[in-house]
C-alpha cells in the first residue's frame, strides 16, 4: 500500500478576474520509506504541491491520500490533527522558537502529543551531532546547527513522512551537504518517507527518485517503481 497518493491533482486561483492554474493533473504515489525529490524552477508549482500533499491547502480538483486518509474530506482541524500525528516539516528558514533551547525546540512536537520528550529529544540531537549544544538557544547556534535542530524536531514524534522545503537554501554548500547527508541517513535509519522540494538538480540527485515539475505539470519521474 502506498503511503502517499495524489490523483488528478489540480490547483487554480482567481486573479484579476481570470483563473490562474498553478498545478494541473498531478498523479503519483510514494511507498513507505521513499526518498523523493520534487524538482523544478521558481514558479513551477513545487511549494503549492507540497502544501496540498501535506494538507495545508485543498486542491481545486483531485485527491490526496496520506497513510490511507483522504485529506480533502477532512476539516481544517482534521487535517491539522493528521499533520500533528503523521507529518514532519523542515523549512528553509529553520522556524525555531528563539526563546527555547535546542532541546526544548525538539521536545515541542512530543509535548504537544503528551508523550515523554526529553530522552527522545536528546537522542535525536546526538544523532545530528548536537548533543553538546542541547542547551544553547537558536541565536547561539550557526545556521547549519539551527537546521540540524529543525531536522531533529521534524523526526522527533516519529512521523510517517517528512517534507523538506528548500532545506539548504540559507546554508553554504558544505553545510548544506552535511544537512542532506543527515536527512538521507535518518530516512534510511528511521524508515520515514522523505520528500525534498528543491530547485537544485545537484541536491535532487541525492534522492532515489526525482519528480520534475515545469509549468505546474509533471514532466519527468525518474526512479519510480514500475507499475
Amino acid at each position: 500500500m502506498s503511503l502517499l497518493r495524489c490523483a488528478s491533482l489540480s490547483k487554480s486561483y482567481s486573479s484579476g478576474g481570470r483563473e490562474l492554474t498553478v498545478l494541473s493533473n498531478i498523479t503519483f504515489e510514494l511507498e513507505p520509506g521513499a526518498f523523493v525529490a520534487i524538482l523544478g524552477p521558481s514558479g513551477s508549482g513545487k511549494s503549492t504541491l507540497l502544501g496540498l500533499l501535506a494538507g495545508l491547502d485543498r486542491p481545486t480538483t483531485g485527491a490526496v491520500h496520506l497513510d490511507g486518509v483522504a485529506l480533502g474530506e477532512l476539516s481544517e482541524d482534521g487535517r491539522a490533527r493528521v499533520r500533528g500525528e503523521k507529518v514532519g516539516f523542515v523549512f528553509q528558514s529553520f522556524h525555531l522558537i528563539p526563546t527555547l533551547t535546542a532541546l526544548e525546540n525538539v521536545q515541542v512536537p512530543l509535548e504537544l502529543r503528551g508523550q515523554p520528550a526529553r530522552e527522545r529529544a536528546l537522542e535525536l540531537l546526538e544523532r545530528v551531532g548536537l548533543g553538546k549544544r542541547a542547551h544553547h538557544y537558536p541565536a547561539q547556534l550557526s545556521g547549519g546547527e539551527q537546521q540540524r535542530v529543525a531536522l531533529a524536531r521534524a523526526f522527533s514524534h516519529g512521523p510517517r513522512i517528512v517534507f523538506a522545503d528548500e532545506p539548504t537554501g540559507n546554508l553554504d554548500a558544505a553545510t548544506g551537504a552535511t544537512v542532506i547527508d543527515l536527512m538521507a541517513e535518518m530516512n534510511r535509519a528511521l524508515a520515514t518517507t522523505l520528500v525534498l522540494v528543491t530547485h537544485d538538480p545537484e541536491l535532487a540527485s541525492r534522492a532515489r527518485r526525482i519528480i520534475r515539475l515545469a509549468d505546474g505539470a509533471v514532466v519527468a519521474d525518474t526512479g519510480a517503481a514500475p507499475a
